[in-house]
């Protein structure tokens, strides 16, 4: 336990994304089985304890700890592994003689019973040593919060790969020597769905020691290809319109729709199966494949706004009412696999014409093709993109050349996104939290609000990127000096008509949203500007929002026909 919780300190003190992936691979390299498959699956997100929650963390430490100085400590702190492993008193009657390994922790959580939990918990948490505990509360929790994205980790896994590997000597004498090839993040993903944490016939390919593990399961995920974003103009002086496809970029999440041999799945783009919450898609699905795209609301042969889909999204299961009021679609734009052969390899060209051919003679409304949109030149394109005939349905437009395969990751040149250009309103900050990780000692999360016809502020959003270091501190200063009340780890800045912090928050899109006290919910908000400038009456009223989101839903559409 004490390596991985070294581990995680670091990683959560290191900003540098080189340097994150030498600490990762040298502690795989160092660390024997099954201790490093099991952290690397904490990193990647494929453990998770069902039986462990936050409130027996809180019970424990409240079971030792004054709640009036816990709540206090915790308020301070922001942080509820973090509090927890500097207050924790510990019990030298109860501790052992021994820390817990890494794999003695897990194999005892995914066996223990709900009621066993707590108690395993506080045996561990007098055992450890402090950054040992935040460590321990941060896996249970599995919000890690280190910087590590999973195809990271994955990367970093792919460099433990040796070079060469020396054989034992033959009969005749000397050695022979096995050079491997190099393995990347996409050659793991290809094979991520065939392996089970703690991984140990991934670690025995990666290091010489065995075979690949078959990636040929029916119903498997591919590693997706992703866009780059177009720099206008750097990148379209040397792009030919000719040699690239046009799409909407439909507002959606990316989804991979898999049947093959009996076995059906739908996965989004990170490759967890969200296959329970669509069983109206899944049942509509009759091809034999592996198709890639967008999952929509599609109601009367028109596409609805993202608001639809989120009512159906972080559920496991679905009834029959919300299936019936928000009926899911795949909008298809690439055929990745047909009746047992994969197509990745051949240029895109090709791969269109056999997804026209499939969806042509599929039946039922749950697949429908993304059309290529017809333009002759960038100009006109980037017209159409300002203002496009499918409205608030698309975020912006694809551009993916003919002649490309389908290579997992993010190749720079194949395929380019060309988001719309983000709405803008000028908002007061209302409220701030502390962050995590390396935040968690500043005011970094802030919710914002308009005005309201009676003069009065109402939240319409929380932000918690968009701006520099720097900028982080004049915030978190502008919280301590004007902070009027506090609820638990809240904090209420001063905001009047006269005085207050304007920020202009950037946003994808509106939609309406009754569990908002103001009625709206904005897409991917964040701050844009922070506009120490502008006097707080200034800022941006509710009816303007409104206004806002009444022409997307006229002019850019509540529901768009997809040509």
């Amino acid at each position: 336990m004490r390596a991985f919780a070294e581990l995680l300190d670091r990683l959560s003190l290191t900003s540098s994304r080189n340097a994150k992936l030498v600490l990762l691979r040298d502690y795989l390299k160092a660390t024997p089985d099954p201790d490093r498959g099991w952290a690397l699956a904490a990193l990647t997100g494929d453990l998770s304890f069902d039986a462990a929650k936050p409130a027996m963390i809180r019970r424990a430490v409240e079971a030792r700890v004054d709640s009036v100085l816990f709540g206090w400590s915790y308020d301070y702190v922001g942080d509820l592994a973090e509090t927890v492993a500097l207050i924790w008193p510990g019990d030298p009657d109860r501790r052992p003689n021994r820390e817990p390994e890494l794999s003695e922790v897990i194999e005892a959580l995914k066996a223990a019973k709900r009621g066993e939990v707590q108690g395993l918990i506080e045996g561990w948490l007098d055992a450890l040593a402090p950054k040992g505990r935040w460590a321990l509360l941060k896996l249970v929790t599995g919000a890690l919060r280190v910087g590590m994205s999973a195809r990271l980790a994955k990367t970093a896994a792919a460099m433990i790969r040796p070079a060469s590997v020396t054989e034992p000597p033959e009969p005749e004498g000397g050695e022979t020597v096995t050079v491997l090839e190099p393995v990347d993040a996409s050659d793991i993903e290809e094979v991520w769905h065939a392996v089970e944490p703690p991984y140990a016939d991934l670690f025995a390919w990666l290091e010489g020691r065995g075979e690949r593990p078959s990636p040929d399961a029916p119903g498997r995920f591919r590693p997706v290809m992703l866009a780059v974003a177009v720099d206008e103009a750097a990148d379209f002086p040397k792009l030919s319109p000719a040699d690239y496809a046009a799409e909407w970029k439909w507002d959606g999440i990316r989804v991979q729709a898999v049947r093959e041999q009996g076995v059906a799945k739908l996965y989004s783009r990170t490759g967890d199966e969200i296959s329970g919450a669509f069983p109206d898609v899944m049942a509509g699905l009759t091809f034999e494949g592996a198709i890639d795209g967008e999952l929509l609301v599609w109601r009367d042969g028109e596409v609805a706004p993202f608001g639809d889909l989120q009512q159906r999204l972080n559920r496991k299961t679905v009834d029959a009412k919300l299936m019936a009021a928000h009926p899911a679609a795949v909008v298809a734009y690439d055929l990745l696999a047909e009746n047992g052969e994969d197509l990745r390899g051949l240029p895109l060209r090709e791969r269109r014409a056999r997804l026209e051919a499939l969806i042509a003679v599929h039946e039922g409304h749950r697949l429908h093709l993304s059309p290529v949109v017809d333009y002759d030149s960038w100009e006109g394109l980037g017209l159409l993109r300002a203002d496009p005939p499918v409205g608030a349905a698309a975020e912006g437009l694809m551009l993916k050349r003919w002649d490309s395969g389908y290579v997992a990751g993010r190749p720079k040149g194949p395929w380019f996104k060309w988001k719309r250009d983000p709405h803008t309103i000028d908002a007061v900050m209302m409220y701030a939290q502390r962050g995590h990780g390396k935040r968690s000692s500043f005011y970094s999360d802030f919710t914002f609000g308009v005005w309201t016809d009676e003069g009065v502020l109402t939240p319409v959003g929380k932000a918690y990127f968009g701006f520099t270091d720097e900028e982080l501190k004049g915030l978190d200063k502008f919280v301590r000096d004007h902070t009027i009340e506090r609820f638990g780890p809240v904090r209420s800045v001063r905001a009047e008509r006269d005085f207050g912090l304007v920020l202009e928050i950037a946003f994808e899109g509106l939609n309406r949203s009754p569990r908002h006290k103001s009625g709206v919910a904005m897409r991917f908000p964040r701050i844009s500007r922070i506009r120490w400038d502008k006097p707080a009456r200034e800022a941006d009223t509710l009816a303007s929002v409104m206004d806002l989101l009444d022409s997307l839903e006229s002019g850019g559409g509540r529901v768009a026909k997809v040509p």
